[in-house]
């Protein structure tokens, strides 16, 4: 009989995820204390497990992926009951979601999401997509937070501004991925703003950016850039430790839309990508401050005060 995956090797196994598949935000979570790091990878590796089980292509590939979503479903819900499973992911997820008190509501809205994307590949208003990322985006946010910690008195108040974050980074990432999304035969622009600046289905697949197509493109993006600045404020609400990794975070995605402005908003001629220069800068000019972050999250307080007394 095959041993379940030790949490040892379950954490390994995410980490190595994050770093292949999320190498901005992998870079990223380098800011972070290093105990808060295998945390922020399971839960990236449970996400992008999930999210490739809906995204297989093949002969067949709906009904054999909604069969492999209901064996990863059926698993998750074995573990949280306590029972050994064989998945690389899911005791590192399980044990990150009961040492944090991760709220259950965020995961089942992760995972209705995820179901979504087996039957829904276009969105007509873009109230139908933010009501899809409530789930897939701004739930990634809401389980980050406990992770990442808030400072006394703001742990509910943090909430609206991670989930901000969350819908700020899948936006990029869904007008980066346009073409990549198309050959799954999903469509992530609101169905009514291509109608508004004129954008047929026809023109994506050509892989040609007309200037409606640009426009359509521009449009979003400002979209996007709202959402990174309504969840700014909530960077604050951190513990000085965790702010430089979400700043970090934040500047390397808000680069893909500059990368995509630098060409035009022409998204389709592309994937774009942050040269790794910038990727490089961005990483060492918060790196003293994650640095003095951590070690003065370390130090011992000082002798007398109310947490030093002997009780």
């Amino acid at each position: 009989m095959t041993r379940p995956i030790t949490l040892t090797a379950s954490y390994e196994h995410c980490r190595r995820v994050n770093a292949r598949h999320g190498r901005s935000f992998y870079l990223a979570t380098l800011l972070l204390p290093e105990w808060k790091r295998r945390h922020v990878h399971a839960l990236y590796g449970f996400a992008r497990h999930v999210d490739d089980v809906v995204d297989a292509t093949g002969p067949g590939s709906r009904a054999g992926r909604a069969a492999a979503l209901d064996g990863v479903t059926a698993r998750l819900e074995a573990s949280m009951a306590g029972e050994p499973v064989r998945d690389p992911v899911l005791p590192a997820f399980v044990h990150t979601v009961r040492s944090f008190g991760i709220e259950h509501g965020d995961i089942e809205a992760f995972m209705s999401s995820m179901r979504a994307d087996l039957t829904v590949t276009r969105y007509d208003t873009y109230r139908d997509l933010l009501a899809y990322m409530e789930g897939s985006a701004a739930a990634i946010g809401l389980m980050m937070l406990p992770v990442l910690e808030t400072v006394p008195g703001a742990a509910r108040t943090a909430r609206e501004p991670a989930a901000e974050l969350g819908r700020a980074f899948q936006l990029t990432n869904f007008l980066r991925d346009v073409a990549e999304d198309l050959a799954r035969d999903r469509i992530y622009l609101p169905l009514e703003d291509m109608r508004k600046f004129g954008v047929r289905e026809a023109e994506l697949e050509r892989g040609g950016a007309g200037p409606g197509m640009r426009e359509l493109v521009a449009f979003e993006a400002e979209r996007a850039r709202l959402h990174y600045r309504r969840a700014r404020e909530g960077i604050e609400m951190l513990v000085p430790s965790s702010r430089p990794c979400i700043r970090a975070a934040a500047a390397l995605y808000g680069g893909i839309l500059d990368e995509i402005a630098a060409v035009g908003h022409d998204v389709l001629g592309g994937r774009a990508r942050v040269p790794r220069r910038r990727r490089a800068a961005i990483y060492v000019r918060h790196l003293v401050a994650a640095s003095a972050a951590a070690r003065a999250e370390r130090r011992p307080p000082p002798a007398g005060s109310r947490h030093g007394r002997a009780r």
